[in-house]
């Protein structure tokens, strides 16, 4: 037979090899999750096999940092490579995302990727016309959702909904006190005779609210994220994608299935069953079930392979020490730059490049995912502007650096900090001394070091300054 009449194959088949070069990427991220909440940095007090298998599979960072203490900032930093305040989001539910960042989603639409962002957005409102969640419908100026930046499928929500039954208020009260904001302990599925919406709806685009009593939204919330992940997976299976996956687990409300907090039934204060706990603990493990159903999806489609797939939390976990959340060995939760609010669990999963059981002792932090991405696809940025992350391909390759190739800044409403290797400097407030810190060694921060190295603190802290400057700068326009 003619090797011509095959000719109108040779379009078909370039298109193959060329998804089959470029890496798939799935971007998995939980909210409020705590370090010492996964079995893999040695939590035994909640079940999390997928999560764990990911590891022994893959890599797992031993400092890995979310780029801010609370949600917002962290999800921005994700998405552009950039510390949060150049990029117009200051802190939960102020700013949004401005039109001259450059993301993730555009970046790979450019190379002709496939862009899906599912679970929550956080990073401005999605309606105009609708009051709802934080700030929805309040008026235009911050109006910055998901198909504004080159998302082709969008299932999303502005901010937190309830973890199960995600559309409705959830009954009931703490079994012990919390303090954190309003509504916080409530964690009881509702009867049907008391329910009542809970404000925060799912878009799928301009004005295209999912109807909150339709039964599709009924169930777990971790669930029903990834089944809309799994669905854009296997439409795009032969194509390159990138779906960014971000779960409202476990940020309060808490509610778990029946099934999850029979789970753990043993689970008791005093001798008092601890429902908060209960729901805190079966919502983890049902958001671990939903990240092992998206595994299972790469594997059936025979993508795994050429798909990295990373987790991580977006902070520290809420409360206090009485909190079902854990931050582990370390100071601080939610809220602070101590360790306990911004060190949290990261792992790299991806079969055909990264060794299994792999480690790095080298700090990390979301901020990196843009430029390792950038580098994978070989993607040059259209202008000079600053990025604040590093690529992490050399450790994804095998590499045993531990020095983070320079050093990682953090500034959230007067809070500060700077990593420079092991060192740390950090200030709680505006105008404070700062606190020095040798994490190699003291990695609880117990032991404040500044009087004894008053040197090493000047020369960190004005480091921080020329680069706090770089980043007012971005906050003022400089690089649009």
């Amino acid at each position: 037979m003619h090797a011509s009449r095959f000719l109108f194959l040779l379009p078909f088949l370039l298109a193959l090899a060329t998804a089959a070069e470029k890496p798939n990427f799935v971007l998995i991220m939980c909210d409020d999750l705590g370090w010492g909440d996964v079995g893999f940095n040695g939590g035994t007090h909640i079940r999390t096999p997928h999560l764990d298998e990911m590891v022994a599979a893959g890599l797992k960072f031993n400092r890995f940092y979310a780029q801010a203490p609370v949600c917002s900032p962290t999800r921005a930093s994700i998405v552009t490579g950039r510390h949060h305040d150049r990029t117009g989001i200051y802190t939960a539910n102020k700013g949004h995302l401005r039109a001259g960042e450059f993301t993730l989603y555009e970046a790979l639409a450019a190379k002709g990727y496939r862009t899906g962002h599912f679970g929550k957005w956080h990073m401005g409102t999605l309606t105009k016309t609708v009051r709802e969640s934080n700030r929805g419908g309040k008026g235009d100026d911050n109006y910055s959702p998901p198909w504004d930046h080159q998302v082709d499928t969008t299932f999303a929500t502005e901010a937190k909904t309830p973890t199960y039954d995600p559309m409705w208020k959830p009954a009931g009260k703490s079994d012990r006190p919390f303090t954190a904001p309003s509504g916080k302990g409530w964690h009881e599925i509702p009867d049907d005779a008391d329910k009542a919406l809970y404000g925060t709806h799912y878009w799928t685009g301009a004005e295209k609210m999912v109807d909150p009593q339709s039964k599709e939204l009924m169930g777990d919330d971790s669930t029903l994220i990834v089944k809309h992940t799994i669905s854009f997976i296997e439409a795009n299976k032969d194509q390159p994608f990138i779906a960014i996956v971000w779960f409202h687990a476990p940020h309060l409300p808490v509610v778990a299935s029946k099934e999850d907090v029979a789970g753990y039934a043993n689970k008791t204060d005093g001798g008092k069953t601890d429902g908060f706990a209960q729901n805190y603990y079966g919502c983890v493990t049902a958001l671990d079930r939903a990240v092992g159903q998206v595994r299972a999806a790469l594997r059936e489609h025979k993508i795994a392979d050429n798909t990295m797939v990373t987790f991580c939390s977006d902070n520290g976990p809420e409360g206090n020490d009485k909190s079902p959340g854990r931050q582990g060995p370390f100071k601080g939760r939610k809220r602070s730059l101590y360790e306990g609010g911004v060190r949290v669990p990261g792992l790299i999963e991806w079969p055909g490049r990264i060794k299994p059981g792999s480690v790095s002792d080298m700090t990390a932090c979301t901020v990196d995912y843009f430029p390792t991405i950038m580098e994978l696809v070989g993607f040059n940025m259209p202008d000079e502007r600053p990025l604040d992350g590093v690529s992490l391909l050399p450790v994804i390759e095998g590499s045993s650096m531990t020095e983070r190739p320079k050093p990682l800044g953090f500034h959230i409403t007067g809070k500060a900090a700077w990593h420079d290797g092991d060192w740390k400097i950090v200030r709680m407030k505006k105008g404070t001394p700062w606190e020095l810190y040798d994490l190699g060694t003291d990695p609880k921060e117990a032991n404040n070091l500044a009087k004894q190295h008053p040197q090493k603190v000047k020369t960190m802290a004005k480091a921080w300054n020329t680069w706090k400057a770089s980043v007012d700068a971005s906050d003022k326009g400089a690089d649009y």
